[in-house]
């Protein structure tokens, strides 16, 4: 899901970069010291999966975990995806450094969307009522994430049209991986520490 340095056009790239700058300073703002850790997790489960990818042209694909992140930490998911990505451009030069704005915009603002439309109901009646609607957020962060790399490549030049309908349908699969993660995790997690959800998910 990383777009690669030198793949968009200037106004693409600066706009994702004033973009991310606004949800960063959002995602700091609504970080207290108690979720501090839970952000930490997660920023390391983002860098972690998406060590793993499967290269296809200008993207990639990888497990993303970025609706996870959305669920737990709302716009606070912002600056722990953000110090991810930023970890990967530079040891590993996955995406780049000019790109590291549009980038984040396109991984972070569907998580916060994510944790806005689904937080309140995975923190709801039973812990298997809440994985339902984590498995559901968990796909759809996928889906509106592919769908933001569509639009940055299109907004690009006609010639990446072709890249930016691929990236959607080679990420049907692991929308489904991850509603599934999503799921179990979220089921997990209102069995052990459901306060998780009741507070931070809907922030």
């Amino acid at each position: 899901m990383h777009i690669v340095d030198g793949a968009l056009s200037n106004p693409v790239v600066i706009g994702g970069a004033i973009a991310a700058a606004g949800g960063i300073a959002m995602g700091l703002r609504s970080l207290d010291l108690d979720r501090i850790p839970t952000a930490g997790v997660l920023s390391a489960s983002f860098f972690v999966a998406s060590l793993i990818h499967v290269p296809i042209g200008p993207s990639s694909v990888h497990l993303i975990l970025n609706g996870m992140a959305g669920l737990l930490l709302g716009w606070a998911a912002f600056p722990a995806l953000f110090v991810g990505l930023l970890l990967q451009a530079v040891f590993f030069g996955f995406g780049g450094l000019t790109v590291l704005g549009i980038n984040t915009v396109n991984i972070a603002l569907p998580a916060v969307v994510a944790g806005m439309l689904f937080g309140r109901l995975i923190a709801r009646g039973t812990p298997l009522h809440g994985a339902i609607w984590g498995g559901v957020g968990g796909a759809f962060a996928i889906a509106a994430t592919t769908g933001m790399v569509a639009i940055s490549l299109a907004l690009s030049g006609d010639e990446f049209l072709p890249a930016a309908k691929l990236v959607f349908f080679a990420h049907i699969p692991v929308m489904a991986i991850e509603a599934i993660l999503t799921g179990f995790a979220v089921l997990l997690a209102r069995k052990v520490k459901p306060e998780l959800f009741f507070r931070g998910a809907t922030t």
